[in-house]
Protein backbone atom coordinates (compact mmCIF):
# COMPACT_ATOMS: atom_id res chain seq x y z
CA UNK A 1 0.00 0.00 0.00
CA UNK A 2 1.38 3.41 -1.03
CA UNK A 3 0.99 6.66 0.90
CA UNK A 4 1.20 10.39 0.31
CA UNK A 5 4.66 10.32 1.88
CA UNK A 6 5.72 7.72 -0.72
CA UNK A 7 4.42 10.04 -3.44
CA UNK A 8 6.39 12.96 -2.00
CA UNK A 9 9.61 10.94 -1.64
CA UNK A 10 9.44 9.50 -5.16
CA UNK A 11 8.52 12.80 -6.81
CA UNK A 12 11.19 14.85 -5.07
CA UNK A 13 13.86 12.28 -5.98
CA UNK A 14 13.27 13.03 -9.68
CA UNK A 15 15.42 15.77 -11.27
CA UNK A 16 14.08 19.33 -10.98
CA UNK A 17 10.71 18.36 -9.45
CA UNK A 18 9.23 20.93 -7.11
CA UNK A 19 6.35 20.69 -4.67
CA UNK A 20 3.77 23.42 -4.22
CA UNK A 21 0.05 23.62 -3.53
CA UNK A 22 -2.48 23.27 -6.32
CA UNK A 23 -6.14 23.75 -5.43
CA UNK A 24 -5.09 23.62 -1.76
CA UNK A 25 -3.57 20.16 -2.15
CA UNK A 26 0.07 19.02 -2.37
CA UNK A 27 1.23 18.88 -5.99
CA UNK A 28 4.47 18.08 -7.78
CA UNK A 29 5.70 19.73 -10.96
CA UNK A 30 8.30 18.88 -13.58
CA UNK A 31 7.83 21.49 -16.34
CA UNK A 32 4.07 21.12 -15.81
CA UNK A 33 1.92 19.37 -13.22
CA UNK A 34 2.92 15.72 -12.87
CA UNK A 35 0.97 14.66 -9.75
CA UNK A 36 -1.46 16.09 -7.25
CA UNK A 37 -3.36 14.79 -4.29
CA UNK A 38 -6.98 14.91 -5.43
CA UNK A 39 -8.45 14.02 -2.05
CA UNK A 40 -7.22 11.97 0.90
CA UNK A 41 -5.78 8.72 -0.42
CA UNK A 42 -6.34 9.60 -4.10
CA UNK A 43 -3.62 10.85 -6.45
CA UNK A 44 -3.91 12.41 -9.91
CA UNK A 45 -1.17 11.45 -12.38
CA UNK A 46 -0.57 11.59 -16.12
CA UNK A 47 -0.39 8.37 -18.12
CA UNK A 48 -0.71 7.27 -21.71
CA UNK A 49 -2.52 4.16 -20.43
CA UNK A 50 -5.57 5.67 -18.72
CA UNK A 51 -8.17 3.61 -20.58
CA UNK A 52 -6.24 0.37 -20.13
CA UNK A 53 -5.60 0.95 -16.42
CA UNK A 54 -9.20 1.87 -15.62
CA UNK A 55 -10.48 -0.92 -17.86
CA UNK A 56 -8.48 -3.63 -16.12
CA UNK A 57 -8.64 -2.31 -12.54
CA UNK A 58 -11.45 0.25 -12.07
CA UNK A 59 -11.33 -0.13 -8.29
CA UNK A 60 -7.83 1.40 -8.37
CA UNK A 61 -7.83 3.64 -11.46
CA UNK A 62 -10.66 5.96 -12.44
CA UNK A 63 -11.48 9.56 -13.38
CA UNK A 64 -14.21 12.09 -12.83
CA UNK A 65 -15.90 14.43 -15.31
CA UNK A 66 -13.35 17.06 -14.22
CA UNK A 67 -10.59 14.88 -15.71
CA UNK A 68 -12.29 14.46 -19.10
CA UNK A 69 -10.42 17.52 -20.40
CA UNK A 70 -7.24 15.47 -20.64
CA UNK A 71 -7.08 11.87 -21.76
CA UNK A 72 -3.81 11.55 -19.83
CA UNK A 73 -5.20 12.26 -16.35
CA UNK A 74 -6.13 9.34 -14.13
CA UNK A 75 -6.95 9.08 -10.44
CA UNK A 76 -5.25 6.38 -8.38
CA UNK A 77 -6.39 5.01 -5.02
CA UNK A 78 -3.12 4.84 -3.11
CA UNK A 79 -4.27 2.11 -0.74
CA UNK A 80 -4.71 -0.23 -3.73
CA UNK A 81 -1.22 -0.03 -5.23
CA UNK A 82 2.24 -0.90 -3.98
CA UNK A 83 5.17 1.49 -3.89
CA UNK A 84 6.87 -0.06 -6.95
CA UNK A 85 3.76 0.44 -9.10
CA UNK A 86 3.46 3.99 -7.74
CA UNK A 87 7.07 4.72 -8.70
CA UNK A 88 6.44 3.49 -12.26
CA UNK A 89 3.33 5.67 -12.57
CA UNK A 90 5.15 8.73 -11.26
CA UNK A 91 8.12 8.21 -13.57
CA UNK A 92 5.79 8.06 -16.58
CA UNK A 93 3.89 11.11 -15.34
CA UNK A 94 7.19 12.95 -14.85
CA UNK A 95 8.16 12.36 -18.49
CA UNK A 96 4.71 13.36 -19.77
CA UNK A 97 4.93 16.55 -17.67
CA UNK A 98 8.15 17.52 -19.41
CA UNK A 99 10.70 16.09 -17.01
CA UNK A 100 13.97 14.72 -18.31
CA UNK A 101 16.13 11.95 -16.99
Amino acid sequence: MASEEDVRRICLALPDVTERPSWNQPAWFARTLMARIWEDGVLTVKTAEREALAGTDPATYFWTPHHERSSQLVLVRLDRIDVQELAELLEESYLLAGGRK
